[in-house]
């Protein structure tokens, strides 16, 4: 496929300029940040148009005018499309993993978050780039779709809880959209249970709020944690989807491209 910048999208763009919560706010996300790139099949008229951004991708077209090499910039992302790609997409690589997923929006009052002695719940500074350089290897996906830490803590829209320097827990708005933003949080593996990351999630939802938009959540069915933390902040749930995450490149994709 063929890339674009991400302040460049192609005409088919539009399909995902919907305004819609979860990771749908993705391609919003990528034409308002700069981070994340566009693919299309070909320069002139493209048929197929895909986005990328923060390990997530989102896909559209017709699938009969692309082959399964030249799907190859997917690999290892969560790929969000249409069942009429998933022949393609199977035949590009060589898993094809199907993932329940859970959509909310923020409706309802948070349970109020009794934060430990010692510890501060605030919203992130560009000061704080270091400490998220730092970050506990279990949390480092938390600004992947920030391209890093620096544009995540200088763009406002993260919250931190912090003791005597070090980072116990994040919240952020993962996909800036239109209307809605697709929070996530992380907390460190050693500091979890002590409602740090619900702290963080509702500062950074009425942070969200004030901006005119309205927190989304998107998790997997599985993460009972995620789907719990959700509920606690306010967030109830609006619907059920599957998304695929798309393995390395099949052999067969791999001969093709070399041909």
């Amino acid at each position: 496929m063929i890339p674009h910048a991400p302040h460049q999208p192609p005409a088919p763009a539009r399909v995902f300029l919907s305004g819609a919560p979860g990771t749908a706010a993705l391609a919003e996300h990528v034409l308002a940040t700069g981070h994340g790139r566009w693919w299309t099949d070909r320069a002139e008229e493209p048929r197929v148009v895909a986005v990328t951004c923060g390990g997530h991708a989102l896909l559209a077209g017709d699938p009969s005018a692309i082959t399964p090499d030249e799907l190859a910039p997917l690999a290892r992302h969560y790929v969000e499309t249409t069942g009429r790609f998933l022949p393609v997409l199977g035949a590009a690589f060589e898993q094809l993993v199907p993932w329940e997923r859970m959509l909310y929006v923020h409706r309802g009052p948070a349970l109020a978050p009794r934060v430990p002695r010692g510890v501060t719940v605030r919203r992130m500074t560009p000061e704080d780039a270091p400490a998220l350089t730092a970050l506990d290897p279990a949390m480092v996906w938390i600004h992947e779709s920030w391209d890093g830490p620096g544009a995540l803590t200088a763009s406002g829209l993260g919250w931190i809880a912090t003791r005597r320097g070090r980072t116990l827990a994040v919240a952020c708005s993962r996909f800036l959209g239109s209307r809605y933003e697709d929070i996530a949080c992380a907390t460190a593996p050693d500091e979890r249970r002590r409602h740090l990351a619900l702290a963080c999630v509702t500062g950074l939802t009425a942070d969200v709020t004030a901006r005119g938009h309205r927190a989304s959540w998107s998790c997997s069915r599985d993460n009972r944690p995620s789907r719990l933390l959700a509920w606690t902040a306010g967030f109830r749930l609006t619907r059920e989807y599957v998304h695929h995450i798309a393995g390395p490149v099949s052999q067969a994709s791999k001969l093709a491209e070399a041909a």
